[in-house]
Order: C-alpha cells, then structure tokens, then sequence
C-alpha cells in the first residue's frame, strides 16, 4: 500500500517535472521565435535601409543622370547657341563680302563708264569745269575792284550761280573718272590779267563785256553743243541743266553793257 502511494507520488512528481519541463521547452520555443523574428526584424531593417540605401542611390544615380542630362543640354544650347551666333557671322562676314563685292562692282562699273566715255564728252565736262572756275574768279576780283552796286551784284550772282555750277560738274567728273584741271586755262589767265590791271569804269565795262557777255556766249554755245551731241546721258543732261542760267546771265550781262554804252555815247 506504501509502495503504491510512493509510486503514485513519484508518478506525480514525474508528471509535474514533464509539465515543467514541457513548459520550459515551449518558453525557449517561444523565446527562440521572437529572436529570430527580431533578427529577422533587424535583418529586414538592414534589407530596407539597404533598399532605401538602393533607392537613393537610384535616385542619385537619376538626379546624377538629370545632372548630367542638363549638362548635356546646357552643352548642346551653349554649343547651339555657339552654331547660331557662327552662323550669324559667317552670314555677316559672307553679307560683308557681298557688299564688298557690291562696291567692287559699283567702282568697277564706274572705271567702265570712264573707259566707254567718248573724248567729247570728257571735253565738255572739262570745259564746263573750267567756265564755272573762271566766272567764279573774276567775279571775286570785280567784288574787290568795282565800285558800282550793279557790277557788284551781277559779280556775287556769278559766284553763287556758278560755284553751285562746278559742284556739281565736280560730281559728274567723279562719276565718271574724269580728272579735272585745278587752275585755269591761258584763255582766262588772260583774262583775269587784264582785268587787275584796270579799275573804276574801265574795270567795269571790260568786265561787263569780256566775262559778262562774251565769256557766257562761249559757254552757251558749248553748252548747247553738250546737250546736244554728247553721247553719255548723264553729260548731255547736265549741260542741258545748265543752259538756262547761263543764257540769263547773258542776257543781264548784255543789258548792262547796254546801258552803259548808252551812258558814253550821251556824254
């Protein structure tokens, strides 16, 4: 009955320990579970920073690229922009070259005019040049040595008439590569020599007929022939232009001289 009870009691004891024991096994279980889900937690943490680690470096690599692409695009504008302001000056340099080329042949065309203008037509040019230089000067020496108001006039009309004249036979010979005289020819040497030794009323009356009337009917005439027989247009329309002032210097000049002639004969 003793050993029963003592077989019961160990029995119970054992069942007891096989609980515990049990139970221990059960509680490292669960404790070795929740390590490993920690480590598995901790290892994940690392998985993700390594992925976020990953996505940054994605992302760096993406804004490296969008770096690197905005370079290239700054490149490509700033090479563009260096194409376009090239080009510009290639098309400004070839633009200055066409121009140059232009004036080259605007000289060019001028140096032809010159070799195709005829000697009479140089000679009209030449001679025209050379009335206007003349009445120009002689006007300003009657300006300095008469002392009648109606030679003084006439003389200042001459010069201002005139000098607009040479102007612009100076322009024409220019166009067309004619060179001009710059001094007189012996014909108004002489004159202009006569007349410096003369003054008061002889001063005037040689004036009056030598520049006034007879030097403007040369011209006239010569004038007249330009307008007519010159062959290159641009020559017969300027002596064409200046025909009708000088027929109206002359036709002063001739009634001036006139009345002063008048004048003589009643005294």
């Amino acid at each position: 009955m003793q050993k029963k009870q003592v077989v019961k009691k160990l029995l119970a004891v054992g069942a007891v320990a096989a609980m515990f024991s049990a139970f221990g096994v059960q509680a490292q279980t669960s404790g070795q579970s929740a390590q490993s889900m920690s480590n598995q937690s901790a290892t994940g943490n690392p998985n993700l920073t390594g992925k976020t680690a990953a996505d940054g470096t994605v992302n760096n690599t993406s804004s490296q690229g969008m770096e690197d692409r905005s370079s290239q695009v700054g490149a490509s504008g700033s090479q563009g922009t260096t194409r376009a302001e090239g080009a510009k000056s290639q098309t400004s340099d070839h633009s200055g070259m066409q121009s140059t080329s232009g004036a080259s042949g605007a000289a060019g065309a001028t140096g032809s005019g010159a070799a195709k203008l005829s000697a009479a037509d140089r000679k009209t040019i030449t001679d025209m040049a050379l009335s206007n230089m003349a009445e120009v000067e002689t006007g300003k020496l009657a300006l300095s040595k008469s002392q009648n108001p109606d030679v003084k006039t006439f003389a200042q009309q001459m010069i201002d008439d005139h000098g607009k004249a040479l102007t612009e036979v100076q322009t024409l010979a220019q166009q067309k590569g004619v060179t001009l005289p710059t001094e007189l020819d012996p014909k108004h040497k002489a004159i202009s020599a006569k007349l410096e030794k003369l003054s008061g009323e002889a001063f005037d009356r040689e004036y009056m007929k030598s520049v006034g009337v007879a030097d403007h009917k040369d011209t006239h005439a010569k004038l007249q022939k330009g307008a007519k027989s010159a062959k290159d247009p641009d020559v017969k329309a300027l002596a064409a232009k200046l025909m009708p002032t000088v027929e109206q210097h002359l036709k002063a000049a001739q009634q001036m001289s006139s009345a002063k002639s008048g004048t003589t004969s009643g005294k």
